[in-house]
């Protein structure tokens, strides 16, 4: 009998009781000194029975279920608050072929071209439609994805709000493997995900999988799982991926349109997803060696050679990372310096005036954003990576020179 026949018989679902692991499954922190909120929402999720393993990255804080920066190994489910509300966030480095003394000589084409090619906030559209190949992707694949398809389509293209950005940059090549020369150029960096659909798919099955597990505790509540055998988890898998490939195409977008506004050619592209689930095979805490299913709520694919790119904030550096592998960490690593402060603290601590200073100091025009994403509410970049050099090397480092985010007061959607 297949598990999701089980749910039909026997007791109702109201009436079962919470059984967690009799040990709690293993896991490891990255960092110090992090969050003790963050810490403990980790250890809540290693309580589940279907936890295989855990840890937790240096950029980690708080989060609905799992915390941002934590990364769950489960059996045969996925949990939707575990991917996350902004489903295949992700990030995308474009090197364009242009002079690095364009970013300061000719901001003012750079900046018309982020005006006119890029949208933010949580209603952002184009007048005029973009057209991309996931557009004819299967949006039938559920009942929620049909009925997103048109709202999609409206946003396709366009950035959201909260810690989401476009910026131009100065890219400095530490290690040629990365598919350049030693050197520096332009780069285009943008961060965002699946915008307003990805947050109905979020919301829709993490309602199904409480729905389904009325017997967790409270604190457990939103680490509510779905069974991959059962129609729903079938279901909330195929909306998952589709909104990765939406994610992508919103990148993909931006990137060709910008370049194509400035009339100039792609050296190099690199890009990754956060705020995912994937099947993958992992040497597990006891030896053995199975396949489960790796939810990454903030953090970088950093498999064996796999690149990726790990953010700092509008006014401190980030880097393109290659990954080593590290079993403990389910191969992953930071997806960026995360907050050190709530964005009310954040907004209630800092001033523009000190805001535009600091970025005055490192060169960066900052074109719109919210003060609840200054600089100075995220942690040390610098720091974070020390803390997962075993996770992942730098290959090259960005540092942000032409930066647009949403306006402030836009709702986030990070």
């Amino acid at each position: 009998m297949k598990r999701k026949d089980r749910r039909k018989i026997g007791f109702p679902a109201a009436a079962q009781r919470f059984v967690p692991r009799q040990v709690n499954a293993p896991y490891r922190i990255w960092g110090e000194g992090l969050e003790e909120t963050a810490v403990q929402q980790l250890k809540n999720a290693c309580k589940l029975p279907v936890a295989v393993s855990g840890a937790l990255m240096p950029d980690a804080h708080v989060g609905y279920g799992l915390p941002i920066g934590g990364v769950l190994a489960t059996n045969d489910a996925v949990i939707p608050y575990a991917v996350g509300v902004d489903i295949a966030c992700r990030m995308k480095l474009t090197v364009l072929d242009l002079p690095v003394s364009a970013l300061t000589d000719d901001q003012a084409r750079l900046t018309r071209a982020l005006e006119r090619e890029t949208r933010f906030g949580l209603g952002a559209s184009f007048k005029s439609r973009r057209h991309h190949d996931v557009m004819d992707a299967d949006w039938q694949v559920t009942s929620v994805t049909a009925g997103l398809k048109d709202r999609a389509w409206a946003q396709l293209g366009t950035s959201g709000s909260g810690n989401h950005f476009v910026e131009f940059g100065r890219l400095t090549v530490l290690d040629d493997t990365v598919g350049l020369c030693a050197g520096e150029y332009v780069a285009l960096l943008s961060h965002s995900g699946s915008r307003g659909a990805g947050a109905q798919v979020a919301q829709h099955y993490s309602r199904r999988a409480r729905d389904l597990h009325p017997e967790l505790p409270q604190e457990l509540s939103h680490l509510a799982w779905l069974d991959l055998a059962s129609d729903a988890g079938q279901e909330y898998w195929a909306a998952m991926e589709l909104m990765g490939k939406y994610a992508a195409a919103n990148h993909a977008l931006i990137h060709a349109h910008v370049a194509r506004a400035l009339g100039v050619d792609v050296l190099l592209d690199i890009e990754n997803h956060h705020n995912f689930a994937w099947r993958e095979r992992h040497r597990l805490p006891d030896g053995s060696e199975a396949e489960v299913i790796v939810h990454r709520k903030g953090a970088t694919p950093a498999g064996v050679g796999v690149r990726g790119i790990i953010p700092g904030s509008m006014g401190t550096p980030g880097y393109v990372v290659r990954g080593k592998a590290v079993a403990e960490s389910l191969n992953s690593a930071s997806h960026g310096a995360g907050r050190r402060m709530s964005r009310t603290k954040a907004k209630q601590t800092f001033t523009w005036d000190a805001t535009q200073r600091f970025l005055r100091e490192r060169g960066v025009t900052l074109l719109s954003a919210g003060l609840d994403e200054v600089p100075m509410a995220y942690k040390d970049i610098d720091q974070v990576m020390a803390a997962q050099s075993d996770l992942v090397e730098p290959l090259a480092r960005f540092e942000p020179r032409l930066v647009k985010m949403a306006p402030s007061g836009e709702p986030p959607e990070d």
